[in-house]
């Protein structure tokens, strides 16, 4: 967890830093480009005064009169003559900058313009203002403007800004160490949830989140653990009566195979045992064979295909398939359907619902009463509904028989043959469908089923 914190911690400062110190130089260097700017400004609007004023009273009085104003400050100012020579200068140290200024040697200067701009290179930054009164007096007013003050603004900019950004550092990693308490300490927690979990325990806690990310994770983290609880307790619960279902018919079957194994039997009564044991293998094929049923469709690893079939023969193919079985019961099987329609599902998986359903309602009905098994359309849901007059459900179980291995009386399963996962089977291949099973029943009058697909 402390990676997370570090990590975090390194993307945040170094973007911050990033952003930080794009916007300082472009504070910077727009803060110092304005300054220059104006100095520029200011000094080609004094050169050009100097230059109209000289233009408008020229004479020894005037020139003089211009210098001495540039004499004292930062700036300075030569007035040069027609081939270039100095006439007047405030400064002679300015007179040593002359010979490098080839623009004005080639009179390539005809407007007032800066000729010299490079400031960070040059203690003065240079204008010229060409001048003319007649063929003899002509030349160029040449301002001078120390560097010295733009200088001085750069230096106090790099310290205020070096300043700053030192601040906004020390403030990064204040916020670090708050956002690494708040963020990180609940991840840890959660961290620590997730190893317990992983240990099998879960009787984890986790504090209460705020309405954000970090919240939903805690509740989810909770949820998952109270899932796993109780996916363990069902667990150990199914694989209790697992055990028992399949211990029952085994001691059944050693029982009476030890039974049949003796010598002092008559015949009759050998094939008696051995019927019993036939009986009990049956049941426990179906009861493995249920249980892998049950197995793929938690692993959702079945399929179901559907297509358009017709009723009539899908019905009628059942109905042939069943009918000796409650025959042999004494149990009476209707078969009703009023019209024939094409059902869209998966013929397989359907057969397999309704065989179950029928085989639920031949177990608990007594000889000498009936079962409905219907189709019918209802708008655009087919209808499928299976009733019987058999022991009926308590209302209070209602909701569990769907339940895997549940069993409405289990001291009487041995009469009745359940293993309690044919209607758990139902449900899920019904819901697989995109349809719903609906139970209605009284106590000693029977049951009815409804499926609607």
């Amino acid at each position: 967890m402390n990676k997370i914190s570090k990590k975090l911690a390194a993307y945040f400062i170094i973007s911050f830093l990033v952003l930080e110190t794009m916007l300082m130089m472009y504070l910077h260097q727009n803060i110092v480009h304005t300054r220059i700017d104006e100095e520029y400004f200011r000094l080609l609007a004094t050169g050009s005064n100097h230059r109209n004023v000289l233009i408008d009273h020229y004479s020894d009085e005037t020139l003089t009169h211009i210098v001495l104003m540039e004499a004292e400050g930062d700036r300075g100012v030569i007035i040069t003559g027609k081939e270039g020579d100095v006439i007047r200068s405030s400064d002679e140290k300015l007179e040593d900058i002359l010979p490098s200024l080839s623009t004005l040697q080639n009179s390539l200067v005809q407007n007032d313009r800066i000729v010299k701009p490079e400031w960070e290179d040059s203690p003065y930054i240079i204008s010229a203002h060409p001048y003319k009164i007649d063929k003899n007096n002509s030349g160029y007013v040449l301002m001078f403007q120390s560097t010295e003050p733009i200088e001085r603004l750069v230096r106090k900019l790099n310290f205020h800004f070096g300043l700053a950004g030192g601040a906004i550092i020390v403030i990064l990693f204040v916020i670090y160490s708050i956002l690494s308490k708040f963020l990180t300490r609940p991840l840890i927690k959660m961290k620590e949830a997730t190893e317990k979990l992983s240990e099998g325990k879960f009787d984890v806690s986790l504090p209460v989140g705020g309405n954000d990310e970090l919240g939903e994770l805690s509740i989810a983290i909770r949820k998952l653990a109270n899932d796993l609880e109780r996916m363990k307790k069902e667990r150990n619960e199914f694989l209790a009566s697992i055990s028992h279902e399949l211990s029952t018919p085994l001691t059944y079957m050693i029982g009476y195979l030890k039974v049949a194994m003796r010598h002092d039997l008559s015949e009759e009564e050998r094939n008696h045992y051995l019927m019993i044991i036939a009986e009990e293998s049956d049941r426990m094929k179906d009861l493995v064979k249920n249980l892998m049923d049950l197995a793929q469709m938690d692993e959702m690893t079945f399929v179901v295909s559907k297509m358009n079939f017709s009723t009539r023969k899908f019905a009628e193919d059942i109905y042939r398939l069943v009918e000796p079985s409650f025959a042999l019961k004494n149990v009476n099987l209707d078969l009703i359907y009023k019209e024939d329609f094409q059902i869209h599902a998966d013929p397989l998986r359907l057969e397999q619902i309704v065989l179950n359903l029928l085989d639920n309602a031949l177990k608990y009905s007594n000889v000498n009463t009936t079962v409905e098994f219907e189709i019918s359309k209802e708008q655009n849901r087919t209808v499928i509904t299976v009733t019987d007059e058999g022991i009926g459900i308590p209302e209070e179980q209602i909701d569990m028989i769907f339940e895997k291995l549940f069993r409405i009386e289990k001291s009487r399963s041995r009469s009745f043959g359940g293993s309690g996962l044919g209607l758990a089977i139902v449900k899920e291949l019904v819901e697989a469908h995109g349809g719903t099973i609906e139970v209605k029943s009284e106590m000693r009058k029977g049951s009815k089923f409804i499926v609607k697909l």
